[in-house]
């Protein structure tokens, strides 16, 4: 995720501050809704089919915006497949799905396949920020990791710097019980957009050791981590539960440690913060049709976004809502 991206986020907050407690509304370290976002209101003449195939990550999103989405429209049907967000280009060039959720953007080739079949970009809906989290389980003491142990812990190539491989609790500062207690792994397989996130920026772009326990989703690698009390895992942070903690990280060693919260994940401190994107085909010279165009819009508005607050991740902010409906001619 660029600085820039993260700029555009921080002045739609803000506004949504300002908002906020002009209100009434105390601000606290707690994802508000922007205030400024608009309230959807169904149309008539909207019908038909929706699939989306995609992110893991966005599994449970998509099926809270799907039902909210359904209530306005009940003669809608939409099918959500979530398996990785690989799957979402090809099913996209394909034909096959509508939606493609991703947690990460598309990487230069996809955008090239897809734009070989069609002549144009796909276009990415920014629809909620997450803070990718690293957890353990809620007895583990560990008060902060940097990203090169984090690097370490996981990389079997540490390109992040770090001298040592490190495969106990004591390597990293735990004394008694946990001093000479085994590090379990767990983490997403490759179809996962989170395992390539993770890659490319809490490795360095370097490789996941062999130990790491491959789990089919997001809340798979939770669960593993919550019953297992030397495991450490990643997956978005609206997967927590009671069972885990999310570990505050540092970009470096000599930086602070900053959580993963609505306010540090909006600031850019936290440094595994990013974007979770819907992928659409839309045609430059013809207008949306009106099914895949309302259901864009309730994403972006206030109820869509309530559902990103229910579902654990931090809501866009108006501004940003404004900039991409903009860019997909529906403003």
């Amino acid at each position: 995720m660029t600085c820039a991206s993260f700029h555009k986020i921080t002045a739609g907050l803000l506004a949504a501050t300002l908002t906020g407690a002009a209100s009434g509304t105390v601000w606290a370290d707690v994802p508000i809704l922007d205030l400024k976002l608009a309230d959807y209101k169904a149309i008539s003449g909207v019908s038909g089919s929706l699939k989306s195939i995609g992110s893991d990550s966005l599994n449970n999103l998509m099926t809270l915006w799907a039902e909210g989405f359904k209530a306005a429209y009940p003669n809608v049907k939409i099918e959500i497949e979530g398996k990785g967000s690989s799957t979402a280009p090809p099913a996209l060039v394909a034909g096959t799905a509508q939606f493609g959720p991703m947690s990460r953007p598309m990487k230069g080739k996809e955008v090239d396949d897809f734009e070989k079949k069609f002549g144009y970009k796909p276009i990415p809906i920014r629809s909620a920020v997450d803070a990718l989290a690293v957890f353990v389980h809620k007895d583990n003491p560990i008060k902060c990791l940097t990203l090169q142990q984090v690097d370490a812990i996981f990389s079997k190539t540490r390109k992040g710097g770090s001298d040592k491989d490190v495969t106990t609790w004591g390597q990293l500062g735990l004394a008694g019980e946990w001093a000479n207690r085994p590090i379990s792994l767990y983490g997403r397989n490759s179809a996962s957009g989170t395992y390539g996130y993770f890659k490319e920026v809490a490795l360095f772009n370097g490789d996941y050791k062999d130990s790491v326990k491959e789990q089919p989703g997001s809340s798979t690698v939770v669960q593993g981590v919550a019953t297992d009390k030397g495991a450490i895992g990643y997956s978005g942070i609206g997967y927590k539960t009671a069972d885990v903690r999310a570990v505050p990280l540092a970009a470096k060693a000599v930086t602070q440690c900053f959580d993963a919260t609505a306010d540090d994940a909006y600031a850019g401190d936290y440094p595994l913060a990013r974007f979770l994107y819907i992928y659409v085909n839309i045609n430059p010279n013809q207008p949306l049709d009106p099914l895949r165009a309302e259901f864009t819009r309730f994403v972006y508005s206030k109820q869509g976004q309530q559902a990103v607050l229910k579902d654990g991740y931090f809501p866009i902010t108006a501004a940003i809502a404004e900039e991409d409906l903009k860019s997909m001619r529906l403003k």
